[in-house]
């Protein structure tokens, strides 16, 4: 039964008192307000509308806009959250000391202090192989093994690496190109150009094998 129903009924028994009645009369006149409210209230709350104030959030689907969402860490259906971490891909920076904390002192040496192992004592010099050569510092990948060759200079070859991956910096001196992981800054060695090795370069990187980590073939992931 209704409130307004009930209240009526209220109004009703109280006509047969007398019309000086006090009671009576301010019953009645506080029922009447009340009616007159509650008839006049909306039967339903109105919906309220709510916006994420993250100023990040951006459009995601072409049809709709949607926009990042945390409520007591719930997942709604239709909401993308945005991820606060950096991407994994792109330059690796360190300080010289927390290269020295994970690289061991040999290859502190050579990779950030742009040192040379001595010929023909590296792992990989006659190291042939099939994988990928990838940076001792920072693990990305360098050289396919396929580009390796024996050029009998007591380094490992290689006659070019993956596109993007190997910097080259004239030395001081003008006389050789030094060649650096592009991804971390890490010494490799020195490239070498129009030696008449029987390669499509025609090139020669020469690099440290105490700056290189090989991946055999069976241990690749597809990307």
């Amino acid at each position: 039964m209704g409130v307004q129903h009930l209240l009526k009924l209220r109004m009703a028994s109280y006509s047969h008192l007398p019309a000086a009645a006090p009671a009576a009369r301010s019953l009645s006149a506080l029922s009447s307000i009340f009616l007159s409210l509650s008839s006049a209230a909306p039967s339903s709350p109105r919906p309220v509308s709510l916006s994420c104030s993250r100023a990040y959030c951006s459009v995601v689907r072409p049809a709709a806009d949607r926009c990042c969402s945390r409520m007591a860490g719930r997942r709604f259906p239709g909401v993308v959250a945005m991820s606060s971490s950096a991407p994994t891909s792109g330059p690796v920076q360190k300080s010289e000391e927390e290269w020295e904390a994970v690289l061991t002192p040999e290859q502190f040496r050579i990779l950030r202090r742009k040192g040379t192992e001595y010929p023909g004592t590296g792992e990989y010099d006659k190291f042939f192989d099939e994988g990928i050569y990838g940076c001792a510092g920072c693990g990305t990948p360098l050289y396919k093994s396929s580009t390796k060759f024996n050029s009998g200079c007591g380094w490992p070859a290689f006659y070019e690496g993956f596109p993007g991956a190997i910097k080259r910096t004239a030395d001081p001196d003008g006389r050789r190109v030094e060649i650096t992981c592009a991804a971390c800054d890490g010494h490799l060695g020195h490239v070498f150009k129009g030696e008449g090795f029987n390669t499509p370069t025609d090139e020669r990187h020469c690099v440290n094998s105490i700056s290189l980590k090989f991946i055999p073939a069976s241990e690749e992931t597809d990307s």
